[in-house]
């Protein structure tokens, strides 16, 4: 398979690396209050310059058409800048779900928007019950003449404090684990009858959880016919997988980065590290695993918008699970040989574990990706 840039994807990722690395500064994940909230949306706004929020986006809506090679490229180098402004949530799932959609009006209304920069979505499915299965659903919509009557909780919305839309999924039929029944609205969370309460995530970043009593949405905020909503669910989180996949390569990259240099300056017995054996070893094993994730996250990005669902997501559960368990051990090995300094918030290396341990608790942790791999490919 040839996974060889053509001249736009060769622009873009020297577009997108050439900022990150000349002008967004790890820094700003340390720093709290208005200077840091000031220094995000500064660069939200040069994403949106960049055209970034709309690359999935389709020409017709204000974006750019792009798939998952070009969302794997940005994510990437992202990963190596530790970017945190939100992207995928809301330029990605959340846009994907409305793309899928049958309103036309809710996509006239919202894409543009989204691909410009100017409105920030976020996706509320995940509930307390129901650790990674999409199918289940608890939060319930009952119709009610022109409206829907919305009861129920989310959890782990993934900047939902800072989002003006929400795209909230419930059953309008069956019962909890139904493949069937679940709907997705799209719904302002100022309604009447929604809470929110923000909070700060492991890896800098921020999420919110959601209670709905009796919040009314008219039936025209739904994004399909009712209860048809779960294959565009599954489609939308592989693609926001395999976005956070490509994420974490260029995570584990920087990493290995950081670590080489470490050792080839630190000295111990009076030599430099790099000089011993062993943790030439180590460095060789932390190379074979990030380039076997890479490999899986780019056939992940070449068949997430395959035809047959079987096929991607056995390609997106297997770079997911391989991703994950090489996150682990190169952020291990990475704060092993830098010492206790690894672990201080003063060094980046501590942040990119952090995130890289979000990441893979995020879409579907390994034990759950392992067990899909194995339905998809050897069971069906």
């Amino acid at each position: 398979m040839d996974f060889s840039f053509s001249s736009d994807q060769r622009m873009l990722a020297d577009s997108v690396e050439r900022y990150v690395s000349a002008r967004y500064l790890p820094d700003v994940r340390i720093v709290r209050g208005a200077d840091g909230a000031q220094q995000r949306e500064m660069h939200r706004r040069a994403f949106a310059d960049m055209g970034l929020f709309g690359l999935t986006i389709g020409e017709d809506w204000g974006g750019f058409g792009g798939g998952g090679t070009e969302t794997a490229i940005v994510m990437e180098a992202f990963g190596k800048g530790l970017v945190t402004e939100s992207w995928v949530g809301s330029a990605l799932v959340c846009a994907s779900l409305l793309a899928q959609s049958g309103n036309e009006v809710l996509k006239a209304e919202l894409l543009p928007q989204i691909a410009s920069g100017e409105l920030q979505v976020a996706l509320a499915h995940a509930e307390p019950q129901a650790r990674h299965a999409l199918s289940d659903v608890e939060t319930t919509a009952t119709a009610q003449g022109e409206h829907f009557v919305l009861n129920g909780r989310k959890s782990l919305v993934v900047q939902g404090g800072n989002a003006k839309r929400l795209l909230v999924s419930a059953r309008t039929s069956g019962s909890r684990r139904d493949e069937e029944g679940i709907s997705l609205f799209v719904l302002d969370p100022e309604a009447e009858g929604v809470s929110c309460v923000r909070y700060a995530t492991l890896d800098g970043s921020s999420a919110a959880d959601f209670e709905f009593k009796n919040v009314h949405v008219l039936a025209a905020a739904m994004l399909h016919e009712p209860g048809g909503a779960l294959p565009m669910l599954e489609h939308s989180v592989d693609a926001g997988a395999t976005a956070l996949c490509a994420e974490a390569v260029g995570i584990m990259s920087a990493l290995l980065s950081a670590t080489l240099d470490y050792v080839k300056t630190r000295k111990q017995f009076g030599v430099n590290l790099s000089s011993f054996q062993a943790l030439q070893h180590r460095l060789v094993d932390m190379h074979m695993h990030i380039e076997q994730a890479r490999s899986l996250s780019w056939l992940a990005a070449s068949k997430v918008n395959a035809l047959d669902t079987s096929e991607r997501k056995r390609a997106v559960s297997a770079a997911k699970w391989r991703v994950g368990t090489a996150a682990r051990l190169v952020g291990k090995e990475a704060i092993q040989m830098h010492g206790g300094i690894g672990m201080t918030d003063e060094l980046i290396v501590g942040h990119y574990v952090k995130r890289l341990m979000a990441i893979e608790q995020t879409f579907g942790d390994t034990g759950y990706h392992l067990k899909r791999f194995i339905q998809v490919a050897y069971v069906h």
